[in-house]
Order: C-alpha cells, then sequence, then structure tokens
C-alpha cells in the first residue's frame, strides 16, 4: 500500500491550450458572437462537466440578426461550461450596448440557450443622462433592457406635464 500512495496523482490538464484565439459562433450561416482571448484551456477529459477557461482575459462581441455589432463585453477571465452552455466573466468586466450604455461590475453571467445576461454582484451603469448603480441585474444578451434588483444612485425621471 505504501508503494501506491506513492505513486503520482493524476493531475489535472487541459487537453487543448491555445494563444491569441478566436472563435466564431454562428447560426444558419449567420454570424452570432465573436469571442477573443490571449489564451485558452480545454479540459474535456477527467471532468464531470468540460469547461473552458479563459485565465488572461476575454473580449466578445455581439451581433444582431443584420449582423451588426449590438454589445461587447470584456473582462480579465472568463470560464465557459460546455453542458450548461454558459459563461461567466469576471475581474473588471465591462458591458457596453450599441447605444454606448456601459455596465460596469467584477462578476456577469451569460447563458448563451436564453440569451440572458445577469449578476448578483455590484453593477454601475452609465448612460448619457445618469449614473445607476445597484446589487443584481439581469437582462437581454444585446443589453438594451435591463432590470437592476436593488437600486442606489441618481436616477432620471421624465415628468412631461401637458
Amino acid at each position: 500500500m505504501k508503494e501506491v500512495m506513492i505513486l503520482p496523482k493524476k493531475e489535472l490538464r487541459p487537453s487543448q491550450i491555445g494563444d491569441s484565439v478566436t472563435l466564431l459562433y454562428s447560426d444558419s450561416t449567420q454570424l452570432k458572437v465573436v469571442l477573443k482571448a490571449n489564451r485558452m484551456l480545454i479540459f474535456n477529459k477527467n471532468v464531470t462537466e468540460p469547461y473552458t477557461l479563459l485565465p488572461k482575459g476575454l473580449f466578445v462581441t455581439f451581433f444582431d440578426d443584420q449582423e451588426k455589432v449590438s454589445a461587447t463585453l470584456k473582462a480579465n477571465y472568463g470560464i465557459r461550461y460546455d453542458i450548461k452552455k454558459q459563461m461567466e466573466a469576471k475581474y473588471a468586466v465591462e458591458l457596453i450596448n450599441k447605444d454606448g450604455t456601459k455596465l460596469e461590475t467584477e462578476k456577469l453571467i451569460w447563458n448563451e440557450v436564453t440569451q440572458r445576461i445577469y449578476t448578483d454582484a455590484f453593477v454601475k451603469i452609465t448612460n448619457r443622462k445618469e449614473i445607476i448603480m445597484g446589487t443584481g441585474m439581469e437582462s437581454n444578451q444585446d443589453f438594451t433592457k435591463y432590470e437592476i434588483k436593488h437600486v442606489t444612485g441618481q436616477i432620471q425621471i421624465n415628468t412631461d406635464e401637458k
């Protein structure tokens, strides 16, 4: 038994490693998402759920039905779970929609199946008129319709009286 215990334990290692990687996601030949990463590590052996690690940052470009940029996402770290089809972006996360509205947070989850983006972390949303802060947020993939769960900050309310 002592001899068996001294044998090296199986170390979890990536099955694939890539540097300066660009991935294109399309549906029926229509470009939907472009993901760029400085380093990509794919773990799909000896794990319960295969995953892809993006330890040196990522930049994602989302496209609408006309293949125009609808939003961009960048973060210093990411992990994508293959079975759940979900990606988690962390550390200095920034999401900007086509109108220039910017979301800043430390953690953001993108569900590829539902095409929803959400977090339970602190968020700061900046647009031309206001800065809104809060904890927790959910949005569509292109960040044009969003809901902040616990709002703080200054919000401009339109009170047109006629």
